[in-house]
């Protein structure tokens, strides 16, 4: 059993295989909670399939772009998830796993917050993902719907890469968290 998920933006999502086969898939849209929301639902989703946290052999995690808590949320839950249940990890992009199944050349874009989008194109010169202005995306080839859920995309793309040592799950942020360190130097420490 595979169990692949992702927060990294406004949802909280998830799906189950059994070797190729979708067992179930879910996502709510959410703007925040989804730390508290992730577990209850990868857990009602496999009781919904009839199966327990230790028929899982394989965890595909989404990694980014998105939303920087999100994907910590995530990251987080996967390698805790791997280390208590003693199997493997793997991390898989967002605009990848949107990309599965995909005829290529192809581009993926996710519309993000302040008229921003991510986006990355497959194909022929393909390059990681980008972000930049919706407004100003550069030419490249025709932008395509995804044709499965992003947690499914994940799920079969970490079952895919099993077969090779993978590094473990870690986020892919394209710019600098917004929160900065203290100005303030920290407190004095007396013997």
């Amino acid at each position: 059993m595979t169990l692949g998920f992702d927060t990294s933006a406004a949802h909280c999502a998830a799906a189950l295989l059994s070797g190729g086969k979708l067992l179930a898939s879910r996502q709510e849209d959410m703007a925040k909670g989804q730390a508290e929301r992730l577990m209850p639902l990868i857990e009602e989703m496999l009781a919904g399939a009839g199966v327990s946290w230790r028929d899982l052999k394989l965890i595909g995690v989404g990694t980014g772009p998105g939303n920087f808590t999100g994907i910590r949320i995530s990251v987080a839950a996967a390698r805790g998830l791997a280390l208590s249940l003693g199997v493997p990890a793997i991390g898989v992009g967002a605009t990848e796993a949107l990309a599965y199944g995909i005829a290529r050349p192809c581009r993926i874009v996710i519309p993000g917050k302040r008229d921003m989008a991510i986006w990355q194109d497959f194909g022929a010169g393909e390059s990681g993902p980008q972000q930049c202005p919706l407004q100003e995306l550069p030419p490249g080839p025709p932008v395509t719907q995804p044709v499965v859920g992003i947690a499914e995309g994940i799920a079969r793309i970490a079952l895919e890469r099993a077969q090779t040592p993978q590094p473990r799950p870690a986020p892919i942020y394209l710019r600098p968290a917004d929160a900065a360190p203290p100005r303030d130097s920290g407190p004095v420490i007396l013997p």
